[in-house]
């Protein structure tokens, strides 16, 4: 499967997953957090080689850092893609494993790796992957997240729509649940639906200037058909023959 065959099957998932390396940069040790926040700017800037030295120091820093295995391994899944690797790609999958040991719930790391394993021919165990993390971790809302994602990508809105449900029943000040239930909802025309839930995703999150375009688009959506049932509704006044008084 070439790269654009890659980001067509996968979407928008796959492009935010390997676009989160400076958000996983926070909340490590003081030395490590720096390494990591360097590399991330080198990593944006599309530097990966040495952007990898810096997540090696993070790691070496401190080797219970799970976000510096994190960027090690959305580094070396950007340079395998790129350079169709597989020797790279290889390595990254393992990078994405060590992550998880440290830290069993790192959302990020658990797309990053479902996303290889689509890419390398492998979407039966990306779905294990994320349906065993949600068995694992019943408390979590992001492994429902993140499995409605996979099973957006591959055609099932309704298995989405429904772990999405499960989301938000978990954790109601979920921002991704509710944005993520708001744009199933909008694609299936349950339009008011889909307005509210975007609202709540923006009042718990108002950094997504994204939702403020699809409220206001779909406030235009929902005005016009309601102008346009308003138009259908006119009632035809049928006039008899005149009565002779």
């Amino acid at each position: 499967m070439s790269e654009s065959d890659r980001l067509t099957k996968l979407g928008f998932w796959r492009i935010v997953t390997l676009g989160l390396v400076a958000l996983a940069a926070s909340g490590c040790k003081v030395a490590a957090d720096g390494q990591n926040l360097q590399g991330a700017r080198l990593y944006q800037n599309g530097n990966y080689d040495v952007a990898m030295q810096n997540f090696q120091k993070a790691v070496a820093t401190d080797p219970t850092n799970a976000d510096g295995y994190y960027n090690m391994a959305c580094t070396m899944h950007r340079m395998g893609s790129t350079r169709n690797d597989q020797n790279t790609l290889g390595q990254a999958e393992t990078l994405y494993n060590q992550c998880l040991d440290i830290d069993p719930n790192h959302t990020d790391c658990y797309r990053g790796l479902a996303v290889l394993l689509v890419e390398t021919g492998r979407s039966d165990k990306a779905f294990n992957l994320l349906k065993n993390w949600a068995l694992r971790s019943p408390q979590v809302a992001d492994a429902r997240v993140e499995l409605a994602r996979l099973y957006e990508e591959f055609g099932d809105p309704e298995s989405a729509k429904s772990y999405l449900t499960e989301a938000v029943g978990l954790d109601q000040y979920n921002a991704r649940a509710w944005n993520a239930l708001g744009r199933l909802r909008e694609q299936t025309g349950e339009y008011t639906q889909a307005l509210a839930n975007y609202q709540r995703s923006h009042n718990l999150n108002r950094f997504q200037p994204e939702i403020m375009e699809r409220m206001a688009a779909l406030n235009r959506t929902i005005a016009s058909q309601a102008g346009t049932l308003q138009a259908g509704d006119t009632r035809t006044v049928n006039v008899g023959t005149p009565t002779n008084r």
